[in-house]
């Protein structure tokens, strides 16, 4: 549907107006006095942060299962034997050769994501009974993952197949949402290359719209497994 936009800089400048501010005059940011939202579980040990991480699956409906670097291999292939292995998907992240699982990977000829094959992409992810991906981020309070998708890791990977298998290097739990904007914060202020496109992910999807009750795997997959790793 075409449009046209008329009065917007007159409607902009009325508001900027009421607000005492120039068009187009970027605002001074305020300084808080308290700063509550930073120190909630700001004194935990990694260990508890993955105590709280693991114990925030169990409403979620995902299971967490937790291995050392060395033991990661044979870990994902009792997971991946387990969800019925058949067609997999991963997305193209140099940490899986990083972490010892390109045999893996080769062995259950997994399909890796590759920007160049356009919609094939998206067709191997619909069909994949699994989708392997490795977090980001991720939020002890909620057992939420952080995905910083690009090109090479699309977030079809974790949203389109019926399973969707997370690994998550311990170094990268934090307490909360505040610590994950903190991060992405910092690598703006370095100069770092940041993704365009975040998702997080707190489990299956689940809908409770009709008549109160709980339906899993609505418009994403049925099943979410965390694989917790100790990469240090």
């Amino acid at each position: 549907m075409n449009g046209t936009i008329e009065n917007r800089d007159s409607f902009l400048e009325k508001i900027a107006g009421k607000l005492n501010r120039t068009p187009g005059e970027a605002p001074e940011l305020p300084i808080w006095a308290h700063k509550p939202q930073e120190r909630v579980y700001n004194d935990y040990s990694e260990e508890q942060l993955t105590v709280m991480m693991k114990k925030a699956c169990e409403p979620i409906h995902t299971s967490v299962y937790e291995t050392t670097l060395d033991g990661l291999a044979k870990q994902l292939v009792q997971l991946i034997d387990k969800y019925g292995a058949g067609k997999i998907v991963a997305t193209k992240d140099e940490r899986f050769e990083a972490f010892g699982l390109s045999n893996v990977l080769d062995s259950y000829q997994v399909y890796t994501w590759n920007y160049k094959e356009g919609r094939k992409n998206i067709d191997k992810a619909a069909e994949a009974t699994i989708g392997l991906s490795i977090c980001d981020v991720m939020l002890a309070e909620s057992a939420t993952a952080g995905l910083f998708n690009d090109k090479d890791k699309a977030r079809s990977v974790s949203l389109l197949p019926e399973t969707s298998v997370v690994i998550v290097p311990k170094s990268c739990i934090v307490p909360r949402m505040t610590q994950a904007m903190q991060l992405i914060e910092n690598k703006v202020e370095h100069g770092e290359e940041v993704s365009s496109y975040i998702n997080f992910i707190s489990g299956p999807s689940n809908s409770a719209d009709i008549e109160m009750r709980l339906v899993v795997g609505v418009h994403g997959p049925i099943k979410v497994a965390y694989i917790i790793v100790s990469d240090v």
